[in-house]
This record gives structure tokens, C-alpha cells and sequence, in this order.
């Protein structure tokens, strides 16, 4: 795709900042805006009149249809389209959330152009973008085949409890909800929880919901 113009659909509320966004994705090489849209509803009316996009840029608070049912829908009907998130939210579940309903990538608002340049770069190379919010060591486990064998075995040693623990993780409830439906006290989820990112060598939930969507373990 790098000698070809990379088609990018804006879907926003705030017009002022999709339209700082836009002129700075027109002066970057390569790029361009195809359409905006205000929410998911009119970001699949204008699918037609205009081709699909390349990539779509996401905020998840929005009238009407919000970013959570419009990367649901995209994720059906647009399978091709990559999804880069663009949130003031840094809240794990809501990542984990969009990572789940397929988003390749999630950047904060305030990020430097710098860095908004380096997403683009990488979801339309790779496939994907992760920063700080979910890093690179996490993204290792859905792209990568070096470690396969070691990661599928690491997968059979999970214990019952593990799995049971792993595969709620993968929810949006709390880790106190978490102990209540386990029926066992929040230390020793927090003891689970703690073994599991060892044993698996992820720093955080969103490592553990990635693990398991990729091998299996949660069933999207």
C-alpha cells in the first residue's frame, strides 16, 4: 500500500477537531481524508456515496451510534477497514473493549502529531499500532509466530481456576465482580491475576484479554 494514497474516514462529533485532524492528515505524504461523519450513523450513510476507507479514525463518545457499535458494525461489514481509536479515555476496560470489537490501534487526544503519524504508519504497515496504553510486548502476542510453541504450552499448563479467571477478564466487570462470581475472595483473585501476568509475561489486563482472544480462550 505505501505507493498508493491511503483512504482515511473521520468519525468524530467535535467538527473542530476533525478539522484540525483533517489538515494534518493532508499535509502528511501519502494520506487522505476521504469523508467525515459525526457518529456511526452517519459514518455508514456516507459509505454510499464513498468507496470504503483504508482506516478509520474512531472516538468512542458519540450521539446516536458511539464508537463501541460502530467498530461492531465496521468489524462485520467492513472487515478490510483498520480501526484507530482516537479517546480521552485510558480506562482498561474501555480498551479492552475496542480491542475486542476489532481496533487495531488506541491513542489518547492530546497525543503530538508526531505520534498520530506514527499510528497511521504503523496500522497501514502492520496492521496494527500500540503505544504506552497497550505496548508493544502485548501486540507480540497477537502478531507474532516466533513463540508459538512456547505461548500453546503455556496454555495447556492453566489451570481450571486460571481459565475460569482468565476468561472473565475478558469482560467488562470489575475484578471485585470477578471474585464474586467465582466465589472465592478478591485476594485471591488478585493472586490470579498477578500469577497469570507472570506466567504469561504481560503487564496488564489488556495482555491477558489478548492472550486469550488469540489462542482461543475467548471467543469474540
Amino acid at each position: 500500500m505505501a505507493n498508493n494514497i491511503t483512504q482515511i474516514a473521520l468519525v468524530d462529533d467535535h467538527t473542530l477537531l476533525r478539522n484540525g485532524l483533517a489538515a494534518l492528515i493532508t499535509s502528511f505524504e501519502e494520506y487522505a481524508v476521504l469523508f467525515e461523519a459525526a457518529n456511526g450513523k452517519e459514518f455508514i450513510d456516507q459509505l454510499k456515496t464513498f468507496p470504503a476507507p483504508d482506516i478509520v479514525l474512531l472516538d468512542i463518545t458519540m450521539p446516536e451510534m458511539n464508537g463501541l457499535e460502530t467498530a461492531e458494525w465496521i468489524k462485520k461489514n467492513l472487515p478490510a477497514a483498520k480501526i484507530l481509536v482516537l479517546s480521552v479515555m485510558d480506562v482498561d476496560t474501555i480498551i479492552i473493549s475496542m480491542l475486542k470489537r476489532g481496533a487495531r490501534g488506541y491513542i489518547l487526544k492530546d497525543s503530538k502529531p508526531a505520534v498520530f503519524r506514527q499510528a497511521l504508519d504503523s496500522i497501514r504497515d502492520t496492521g496494527f499500532f500500540m503505544n504506552d496504553l497497550v505496548s508493544h510486548k502485548m501486540l507480540n502476542y497477537v502478531t507474532e509466530k516466533d513463540h508459538k510453541i512456547n505461548e500453546v504450552s503455556l496454555v495447556t499448563s492453566l489451570t481450571e481456576n486460571e481459565l475460569t479467571f482468565l476468561q472473565l477478564a475478558c469482560t467488562e466487570i470489575t475484578y471485585k465482580e470477578i471474585a464474586q462470581k467465582m466465589e472465592i475472595s478478591p485476594r485471591t483473585v488478585d493472586n490470579y491475576r498477578d500469577e497469570l501476568l507472570k506466567k504469561l509475561k504481560v503487564q496488564s489486563r489488556i495482555g491477558l484479554v489478548i492472550f486469550a482472544i488469540k489462542y482461543g480462550l475467548y471467543k469474540l
